[in-house]
């Protein structure tokens, strides 16, 4: 069994910073009333068509309120404004020569860089070099420092922006560089406790265990408690140099404008606030220490996932102290092996944490590279790094779930449409040239089926389409895309042979048919019913999907030899609990005059009665519900169904007057 600790590696965190904290992520957001409406991309492998761009593109709102519009969330408190950067930038005669000089700097190597782009061109080898540009890209990030290392970092994720094979190497890009001395980085640690640290700690190593540009991370033992820590330390006087950077990148950017919008839909300095937003957030420990509380808060019934505990009273702005986790690094599945543990259940287990992370919380780890998951000794999976987080607002999960169920449906149009209402596209942008592109990339891969369906090849086909096209993808978006690649290439690292979404669909298929969230129940009735008539089948699918997942996750999936102790610690559900589905589905019989007229239909299509599936699908469902206290249940909401039934007659009579 090894021993690991929190990696220092980059993160680009949008983290929101409001206070005082409030439950869950609701101190995180203020959900907007404003629909998506900025934004803008995708991309097409096939022919490369114009898009209609609305005339209003140039919108009249600061490029921070486009993003407030777009995420559907209101940040009362910001770390970023571009007139903050400038304001800290300009504050000393100082630092206007150091940002003269780095100004210079920066336009001679970027300058020299795209002037061997363009000679490449004119003399018509561009495609031929494209692997060597492609590497000195990265070695004049890396050599321009922590906020070009970082901005490369985002580009490895932006088809939008930059070529695929441009993509490919920027992925590599590492964050590790030569640490600091243990002198300084002590000195910054007692600085923050306010104490010397032999009164914190007994025992603190002499190495780094990982150094990143913007911090290092060492292990050590808490003197009062015995426990075991990680302590992530913050680089002395990167603050300045990501500030000066920064502001550089917005006065570039503004000169860009023109170009951007022109291929994205929205101007350059919209996505330098979007970057600058992020990176000064990731800056402040305190929002990751925020992070890993949240986390704790959403899995705290979960069985399956650790979160390290964080510890405040000893952490501040340039320094975290972390419980320290000890597990086997997500790489080794032979050392998986010999801990006892099922490679199957473990993978199980992490595909269930993300989609709830995503679909659920709407609180996800941006960053779950294999340096950052483990696996514990009693089968949970670990997470560690929490600087690189995303959010969700409930609207933009909707939209997601919207998304799935128009390409269950097939209708690709308002697929099309969605992208506009998430941002990708420009509001008012005509999507019909989109369309059948969206198309071919699906039906191409779900035509497949589970066995062979993987998100690498259609995130492929639709950064070819992204960069065809003036659609770009939003942060927060980039993170998801990220994500799920990471822990499918995981899967695939474990298990060669694992099927992502033959785990994920189990669970989704739960999520339609049990989550409370009204308008999941509305998208369930969009999936069960196409083109006006009911689909019998896909009903009972999801209804077998879901039972395999909860027969799944009734106990530890990933423990091989069963753990009494720890499965007695187990609280999970041993049954698909379709009460409160039922329940909604007979006060939406007599209540929606539309849906009690399809439920009708659905019962006599082809002028038959389909008695014979009403009866498959009672036989799936009745082991699973207990019918009595289902009955008691509709029996007890009665007067609240009668009660909207004359509310709902009594608006149909005074509209029709």
């Amino acid at each position: 069994m090894e021993s690991f600790c929190v990696n220092s590696l980059y993160v680009v965190s949008p983290q929101l910073t409001l206070s005082p904290r409030i439950s869950k992520n609701a101190r995180r957001m203020r959900i907007s009333s404003k629909a998506a409406t900025t934004g803008s991309s995708a991309q097409n492998g096939v022919v490369l068509r114009e898009l209609q761009l609305p005339s209003n593109s140039k919108s009249k709102n600061s490029a921070l309120e486009q993003l407030d519009i777009e995420r559907g969330v209101c940040i009362p408190f910001r770390k970023y404004s571009p007139e903050s950067v400038r304001n800290k930038v300009l504050e000393s005669r100082g630092a206007i020569l150091s940002l003269i000089s780095r100004g210079v700097e920066i336009v001679w190597s970027l300058g020299f860089y795209w002037s061997t782009l363009m000679y490449d061109f004119l003399v018509g080898r561009d495609e031929e070099v494209v692997p060597y540009r492609a590497r000195q890209l990265r070695n004049l990030l890396c050599d321009l420092g922590p906020s070009f290392i970082k901005a490369g970092q985002v580009l490895a994720n932006r088809p939008d922006i930059i070529r695929e094979d441009y993509m490919n190497e920027l992925c590599i890009l590492q964050d590790d560089v030569p640490s600091f001395p243990n002198q300084i980085a002590f000195s910054i640690i007692e600085e923050e406790l306010g104490q010397p640290l032999e009164a914190v700690f007994s025992r603190i190593s002499s190495e780094t265990i990982a150094a990143a540009s913007l911090g290092q991370v060492y292990r050590a033992t808490l003197r009062d408690t015995g426990e075991d820590v990680a302590i992530k330390v913050q680089r002395p006087g990167i603050e300045p140099i990501i500030y000066r950077d920064l502001f550089l990148f917005r006065t570039l950017a503004s000169f860009l404008n023109g170009f951007s919008i022109q291929k994205l839909g929205c101007n350059a300095e919209l996505i330098v606030d979007e970057f600058g937003e992020k990176l000064l957030e990731e800056l402040d420990y305190t929002l990751e220490a925020r992070n890993i509380e949240d986390f704790l808060e959403n899995f705290k019934d979960d069985p399956t996932v650790k979160i390290p505990l964080v510890y405040k009273q000893l952490s501040g702005p340039r320094v975290l102290v972390m419980e320290w986790i000890d597990g086997i690094r997500c790489t080794n599945p032979q050392a998986i092996k010999e801990g006892g543990i099922d490679l199957g259940g473990f993978l199980t287990i992490g595909v269930s944490a993300a989609l709830r992370q995503l679909l659920e919380f709407g609180l996800f780890h941006g960053d779950p590279h294999p340096g950052n998951i483990f696996a514990m000794r009693d089968g949970r999976i670990a997470y560690v790094d929490f600087g690189n987080v995303a959010v969700l607002s409930q609207q933009n999960k909707q939209i997601l779930i919207d998304a799935v169920v128009h390409a269950v449906n097939e209708d690709y149009a308002e697929m099309a449409n969605d992208f506009t209402r998430l941002g990708f596209l420009a509001a008012g942008t005509d999507v019909s040239p989109i369309v059948p592109a969206l198309e071919a990339i699906w039906q191409n891969s779900a035509g497949k089926g589970l066995a062979d369906f993987n998100f690498r090849s259609v995130t492929g086909k639709f950064n070819q389409l992204v960069y065809n096209y003036p659609i770009r993808i939003p942060e927060r978006f980039s993170l998801v895309i990220r994500s799920l690649l990471t822990q499918e290439g995981i899967c695939f690292t474990l298990k060669p042979d694992f099927k992502f979404l033959e785990v994920a669909y189990p669970y989704v298929a739960k999520r339609l048919l049990t989550d409370p969230n009204p308008a999941l129940r509305e998208r369930l009735i969009q999936v069960l019913f196409k083109d006006g008539l009911f689909q019998w089948k896909r009903l009972e699918n999801l209804i077998v999907l879901a039972k395999e997942n909860v027969a799944k996750m009734s106990s530890n999936p990933a423990l091989q030899v069963k753990n009494t102790q720890i499965q007695r610690n187990w609280k999970v559900e041993q049954k698909l609990d379709l009460t409160d589905t039922i329940k909604d589905g007979a006060r939406l019989f007599f209540v929606d005059e539309g849906i009690r007229r399809k439920l009708l239909l659905a019962l006599t299509e082809d002028s038959k009665l389909h008695i014979e599936e009403l009866v498959d699908v009672y036989r799936l469902v009745e082991d699973q519900i207990d019918v009595p206290s289902v009955a008691v249940e509709v029996v007890r909401d009665f007067p609240i169904v009668i009660r909207d039934l004359l509310l709902s007659w009594s608006q149909s009579v005074l509209s029709d007057r």
